[in-house]
């Protein structure tokens, strides 16, 4: 499993926010809810990003396709300057910037969300609620804001999602799920692949026969006893060249990318399920949880013990008046007035 699927693997890439914002211009949303990474694209019409960091807008344009890393605080808008109406907080929290509530007031449909039903600017927007370890390793490597401009290979995705994401079908979290999934490898392998792109240096090496077939070996399954001689012999090349060539590609010896890697998935376990130190360990090469507890503090300067109380449920998690659920379902907003992802809620008057 390499980092972009790590991404997009086990409960991170479950019950992702998905909606479709529809707009009538001028209008213009703050977005501060602090999720690890966000997709939109623009259906219709046109929409800006602006950071909050001073820097320059960037126009998205009908089937472009923008990614933006949390956790900063970012504005959309149908062009610069106009004042946000709207703030979005953690756990999709919607309010006016004076904090009244406005989830409620801004729904549309099934996963439909905005000022006007028939607006100009129609963008689809997709939500990771949660990241990792692994993930990070990738997310890392992306810059705060990209786009992508609409193609051949990504607009048949948008297609289905679009259809899809006002479906209120059994299953349809999950199709919607991975549809999102589809759509963000698609946008990191053309933003990876573009002329000049610094992609990192395990993403160019995968693409190597020989340093590729070795991280695979190592990342698909950490728990084997791996050395670099069983390593080359798998490559059909000798332990030296195996070594000096991963180590040019890769930036680190083999054994020390091992033992990240393991650390990497290990973290992530113990934040994601209740296994135990010593099932964690078993899981990820360690067959002594004491020498797993001891690589583990050494990275990562606390125990696994200590690890995993000091780790949040995800960065989402904050009840309130949110704009939707991450799950199906066909209840009326309940006495919090967090609204569902199911179907359609009266809106009501201002």
């Amino acid at each position: 499993m390499d980092a972009l699927a790590g991404l997009l693997d086990g409960p991170r890439a479950r019950g992702a926010f998905l909606l479709r914002m529809v707009m009538e211009p001028p209008w213009a949303v703050r977005i501060a809810d602090r999720a690890p990474i966000c997709l939109m694209s623009v259906r219709r019409g046109a929409a800006c990003i602006v950071p909050s960091d001073g820097g320059e807008p960037v126009r998205l344009g009908p089937g472009d396709i923008a990614v933006v890393r949390g956790p900063d605080p970012y504005t959309v808008a149908d062009v610069p300057g106009t004042p946000p109406h709207a703030l979005v907080g953690p756990g999709g929290v919607c309010t006016t910037l004076h904090g009244r509530p406005l989830a409620q007031d801004m729904v549309l449909n099934v996963r439909t969300w905005g000022n006007a039903a028939d607006g100009g600017t129609a963008v689809l927007v997709g939500t990771y609620l949660l990241d990792g370890e692994i993930s990070g390793r990738l997310l890392d490597a992306l810059p705060p804001l990209l786009t992508v401009p609409a193609d051949a290979r990504t607009r048949p995705l948008l297609d289905l999602l679009d259809a899809e994401i006002a479906q209120d079908e059994p299953g349809q979290r999950v199709v919607l799920d991975r549809l999102l999934d589809l759509l963000l490898i698609a946008v990191l392998r053309a933003w990876f692949a573009r002329p000049g792109a610094d992609a990192p240096a395990w993403y160019r090496a995968l693409g190597d026969p020989v340093v590729g077939t070795a991280l695979r070996l190592l990342q698909d399954d950490p728990a084997h006893p791996w050395t670099v001689a069983s390593l080359a012999a798998r490559a059909g090349v000798s332990r030296a060249g195996l070594a000096r060539r991963f180590t040019e590609l890769v930036g680190e010896p083999p054994m020390a990318y091992l033992t990240g890697w393991r650390l990497a998935v290990a973290a992530d376990l113990l934040r994601e399920s209740d296994a135990t130190v010593e099932a964690v360990a078993r899981k990820v090469g360690y067959s002594a949880p004491f020498a797993f507890s001891a690589a583990f503090k050494r990275v990562r300067g606390v125990s696994p013990q200590e690890y995993r109380a000091s780790t949040p449920g995800g960065p989402l998690d904050t009840p309130g008046e949110s704009l939707g659920t991450p799950q199906d379902s066909r209840d009326l907003p309940d006495q919090q007035g967090t609204l569902p992802h199911g179907r359609p809620v009266r809106k009501l008057a201002p």
